[in-house]
């Protein structure tokens, strides 16, 4: 044979090889088609809740398998959509359908034994089949307003839950979350990185561990921080339901900002507060003491550590008794119905009391109320000033015994015509009652009463006019006579501060003859 002829029976062989292997790879692959088509398709007569699943894409389901799809979370993958709805009664499902490739089948029991999920390995798809078992009250039928009753009422928890705005979720024992509302997903789904699809459970925002101790009734502050670094703060709620526990999440951004603020303002008003002279204790509405400034240590001689316990009002006033910083009491009943009429007046503003203590010190105490409740108490120390009132008041006392030993009747007005002190021969003289009429009268009141006593004379114009007179002024002199006849030497002198002396000089009785007669308010008074 020729070479040429054994070269074209060599091709056709490797052409017809090469054809049938290409028949035969098609039938098999139409073959595996096929069998994965048909594995695909659910029977009709199928009323299971089965599930068909190529990796985490839904390929197939039942009826009933769509009806309880249609209860999960929008959250995922389609995988993710089942976990959401069956992962609080078959917690293990997660972990245990890694294994169904190789294990081919398995059957895994709920939580309360009420029903399986078999999953079954077929030509690379995974079947899972819900089962209930037939338990005594599998065939309790319900009436048509029962059941209305009871959608109505899913409903509306479906749609309260998804529509508050605070996080509320569920978690099994070892922490998983097996429920979550609308408010929690949107939370979870924003802070996953970006590029990576949100699946189910969603992400564990909170340590809930911290809140184990924690009472139904009480909360815990807990952070997170986004993705941008920053932190949020949020009041958790823990509570317990059978083997589950129910989680609600509430912002307090504003509740932290708001306290930040204060705790500022609280510390500017301290900073302000100590370099007061004035002792500062605030209490709250609680009776406690808030807040003070080191200027209440030192009038008060009570230790910072005392003071930092944030003792409640009895207890501070009882340590002040105890310290001999307040009065000392009679009985210590009347004491303390004192200290209460003393909170009562101090929440109204009007309480006010200066304590002398045994030490010679004298403290003015005022009671002020504060908002929410609040009351403020002021201790000032007013011994400087008691001791120069008592120095003044020596001082007016000592200058008055002088005027009232001088036979010289004297009064004194001030810039604005008032008479402002006057001794004892004044009042004698003029028939006027030991410092009585005395203050708030007038220079203009002042020379009626003397006029009534005298002579008529053009002395009083003058001396009203002097006194009101404003710039310089000098002493003059003037005389008139009492009814009685005696001559009387008046004497008018300027003081400091446009204030003005007037001195009355009488003769004795005996130098003086008495006119027999009164003459009328027109005469001329004719000296004898």
């Amino acid at each position: 044979m020729s070479v040429e002829l054994l070269s074209t029976l060599a091709s056709l062989i490797i052409g017809s090889l090469c054809i049938a292997f290409l028949a035969l790879y098609g039938f098999a692959w139409m073959a595996a088609r096929k069998e994965k088509s048909e594995a695909i398709t659910l029977r009709d007569q199928d009323n299971d809740i089965v599930f068909l699943f190529d990796d985490e894409k839904l390929v197939n389901a039942t009826v009933s398998a769509q009806s309880v799809l249609a209860a999960a979370a929008n959250v995922g993958s389609d995988w993710s959509r089942l976990l959401s709805v069956t992962i609080s009664k078959f917690p293990t499902l997660q972990k245990e359908i890694i294994e169904l490739a190789d294990r081919g089948t398995l059957i895994i029991e709920s939580r309360d034994g009420s029903s399986v999920m078999k999953c079954e390995w077929r030509n690379g798809l995974a079947r899972l089949t819900l089962l209930d078992r037939e338990t005594e009250h599998s065939h309790i039928e319900l009436d048509r307003h029962s059941l209305m009753a009871m959608e109505h009422e899913l409903e509306t928890l479906r749609a309260t839950t998804e529509n508050v705005p605070h996080l509320v979720w569920r978690e099994l024992a070892d922490g998983t979350i097996s429920w979550a509302n609308a408010a929690y997903i949107a939370l979870a789904d924003s802070m996953v990185q970006n590029g990576d699809i949100p699946s189910w459970p969603p992400m564990s925002l909170f340590d809930t561990s911290r809140l184990t101790n924690v009472g139904a009734k009480d909360s815990r502050r807990l952070t997170l921080k986004d993705q941008n670094g920053g932190t949020h703060w949020f009041e958790v709620f823990r509570f317990e339901m059978g083997g589950d526990f129910l989680f609600t999440a509430n912002s307090a951004d504003h509740t932290v900002k708001a306290e930040e603020t204060l705790r500022e303002f609280t510390q500017t008003l301290t900073k302000t507060f100590s370099h007061l002279t004035i002792g500062l204790a605030v209490f709250d509405r609680n009776r406690r003491l808030a807040l003070f400034n080191p200027a209440l240590t030192d009038l008060t001689a009570l230790s910072v550590e005392f003071l930092i316990s944030r003792p409640v009002l009895t207890t501070f006033l009882d340590r002040l008794r105890d310290s001999q910083m307040m009065p000392e009491p009679k009985d210590y009943k009347s004491w303390r119905q004192e200290m209460a009429a003393l909170e009562s007046a101090a929440e109204d503003g009007t309480y006010q009391e200066v304590w002398t203590l045994p030490g010679g010190m004298t403290y003015r105490i005022s009671g002020r109320p504060h908002p929410d409740g609040a009351i403020a108490f002021l201790f000032e120390d007013i011994s400087a000033e008691m001791s120069l009132t008592r120095r003044f008041r020596s001082e007016i006392e000592t200058g008055q015994a002088v005027l009232d030993s001088l036979p010289e009747a004297i009064a004194v007005f001030n810039s604005e015509g008032m008479l402002m002190m006057a001794n004892s021969a004044y009042t004698s003289l003029w028939g006027l009652e030991q410092m009585e009429g005395i203050s708030e009268t007038s220079i203009v009141e002042a020379t009626r009463i003397w006029h009534s006593k005298c002579a008529p004379s053009p002395l009083w114009n003058d001396i009203r006019e002097f006194v009101s007179r404003v710039g310089a002024r000098e002493e003059w002199t003037g005389t008139t006579r009492l009814w009685d006849g005696r001559r009387l030497t008046c004497r008018f002198a300027p003081l400091p501060s446009g204030q003005t002396l007037v001195g009355f000089a009488p003769e004795a009785r005996g130098s003086a003859v008495r006119l027999a007669l009164r003459p009328q308010a027109d005469s001329q008074f004719v000296e004898m």
